[in-house]
């Protein structure tokens, strides 16, 4: 891997720059050699910048690696070549030389710091620069597999850029060693909004030691295994232990609210600073939740439209993902006396769990935007004017994550992204305990995922060993799996998800599909509904999609390889 005309020294610039912090949202200086490393107050400056890499909306809600528009759960008006499984071979990669790019700046720091005279002073810094590098070695191992390990920022004519590629459990153990020593010298608790604790280190931990555990297990012994392997039973290990660091330290819980009630797990993803986003008057102090976010500021343009990129019609929702919602009982659809079917428009709504309806919204629904019928009193006199859903259009299935309900203009939204939230660590540890035991046990399960299940459906009977063994076809993986996926959608994991458990070749190829229209409501009052329907009478968004083992890793861009052979193209890709 010859990376010259990526890795450049970090130039000398300026620094007269004003002081930087977790909150920056773009790196502010770019600091060289022969002033940066000479105090210990210059090297948090360097180590600010790595905030600035953090995943933002565009790794769940636009075309992105891990969007989950590139998934069997979501799709949009066009067809995705990812989802799809038609893309190519690219020319270029930014995912790529990217990573590697932020991997040469914290190895420069960690370089700079072996000769800095008191190394308590830089504690954090060189903790955040482990972090940033293990953050961006674990995004390379899941895009293509095996990579080039480098600690050190080496030089242009280095012959470790001409080299072979690294296995990828050498990588890991890397990425691994790296957060677990960020965490030791990682504050308890943060200084300022949205800068590393040492538990952003462990829940970081648990992801990437569940992610490279269940890689390893299912793609050795295939996607039904329940024995491990010696090296998935160490990193189911790791990530079991990790995340019950997080757990145990007590630190974090999930967001609710009694105003908010069912509804607080909506109200999360849109809480903002400084203006009314909610009934409760809530702001961003009060999420509990997030362990490591990127930071948006009221009044900051961002990137994305949020509320009209993805509320109504502007986002695909699938039956399939429909269907995974449980019943109010706790059993699926297929099961549950609770279901009321589909004939009426807004039947399948009925008894379900509440995140569904905190997701999602149903014909005749009323609802704000940002558009013209936004909230002004936070109370019920604000129904006196609002939007009304029309789910005619696109899949029929209409989406509700991320919108605003205050007014403000277009890209100015000020959510924080969740790049980690507690939700996900009690997710983790219920699904390393199982897959590492064959097994969990009640108590294991309330000390984990029920917390999860039960905080907007306090009514919904817990997942437990009993549950299962009553209701069949039930069983424990499959129950852990769609917890994970519905509190977690659209927030950028499934396909990384389908990908560890070697499901991929399984869900990926099938239809997508909407609503049901024969025999259904919408079959006599959706007209000039014109998508095809399949044999069920349900509507038919994207057929034809494929899938391949060689899609579970991303090809290696071809300038890359013409740079250095010794790379090699991954399997599949190389005709």
């Amino acid at each position: 891997m010859k990376l010259k005309q990526y890795i450049k020294l970090v130039c000398l610039a300026s620094l007269t720059v004003t002081a930087a912090s977790c909150l920056d949202l773009e790196p502010k200086a770019d600091l060289g050699d022969n002033l940066v490393w000479n105090k210990a107050d210059n090297f948090q400056l360097f180590a600010n910048q790595f905030y600035g890499w953090l995943p933002d909306f565009s790794s769940a809600i636009s075309d992105s690696p891990h969007s989950d528009y590139r998934s069997d759960l979501v799709c949009e008006s066009k067809r995705n070549v990812y989802s799809d499984g038609t893309n190519t071979i690219p020319t270029s990669d930014g995912n790529y030389t990217g990573n590697y790019k932020h991997i040469y700046y914290t190895n420069l720091l960690l370089k700079n710091a072996q000769n800095f005279g008191d190394a308590k002073a830089i504690a954090v810094p060189v903790a955040e620069a482990k972090f940033f590098r293990a953050f961006s070695y674990f995004e390379l191992v899941q895009l293509y597999g095996n990579v080039i390990l480098l600690t050190e920022p080496v030089d242009l004519d280095s012959e470790k850029l001409s080299a072979s590629r690294d296995d990828r459990s050498v990588v890991i153990d890397q990425v691994i060693k790296d957060l677990k020593e960020a965490a030791e010298d990682l504050p308890e608790t943060v200084s300022e909004a949205g800068c590393l604790t040492k538990y952003a280190a462990y829940a970081m931990l648990s992801r990437v030691a569940l992610f490279e555990g269940t890689w390893q297990k299912f793609h050795t012994n295939g996607k039904d295994a329940t024995a491990n392997t010696a090296r998935s039973e160490e990193l189911l290990t790791i990530a079991k232990d990790a995340a019950d660091k997080v757990i145990s330290c007590k630190k974090y819980k999930l967001f609710y609210n009694a105003t908010l009630g069912n509804e607080s797990y909506r109200y999360m993803f849109t809480l903002e600073d400084g203006v009314q986003c909610n009934p409760a008057n809530l702001s961003k102090a009060d999420n509990t939740e997030y362990i490591l976010m990127k930071r948006h500021r009221n009044g900051d343009k961002t990137a994305w439209n949020l509320t009209h990129g993805m509320v109504a019609n502007a986002c695909y929702l699938t039956h399939k993902l429909v269907n995974m919602y449980l019943c109010s009982d706790g059993l699926p659809t297929t099961i549950s006396s609770k279901f009321k079917g589909d004939k009426g428009v807004t039947d399948e709504f009925m008894e379900r769990d509440n995140r569904m309806g905190n997701n999602m919204l149903y014909h005749g629904q009323k609802y704000w935007n940002n558009d013209g019928a936004w909230r002004t009193t936070w109370t019920d006199a604000d129904l006196e004017k609002t939007l009304v859903a029309n789910v005619r259009s696109g899949s029929g299935y209409q989406n509700r994550k991320w919108g605003t309900e205050r007014e403000v203009a277009d890209y100015y939204e000020s959510y924080d992204f969740p790049v980690i939230r507690y939700a996900e660590v009690l997710l983790n540890y219920a699904e390393a305990v199982y897959e590492l035991n064959g097994e969990i046990s009640d108590s294991e399960l309330d000390y984990s995922l029920n917390l999860v299940r039960l905080r907007v459906n306090p009514n919904m009977p817990k997942l437990t060993n009993k549950l299962i063994a009553d209701h069949s076809p039930m069983f424990m993986r499959e129950e852990i799996r769609r917890e994970r996926t519905v509190e977690l959608i659209l927030e950028g994991h499934r396909i990384d998800d389908l990908k560890r458990w070697a499901t991929a070749e399984e869900e990926m190829p099938q239809n997508q599909l909407g609503v049901k229209v024969t025999g259904t409501w919408f079959e006599n009052n959706w007209s000039n509904q014109s998508r095809s329907l399949n044999a069920d009478g349900y509507i038919i968004m994207y057929e034809g999609r494929v899938w391949s083992d060689k899609h579970y890793l991303y090809p290696l861009p071809s300038d890359q390889l013409q740079l250095n052979p010794q790379l090699e193209q991954n399997p599949g890709w190389k005709n």
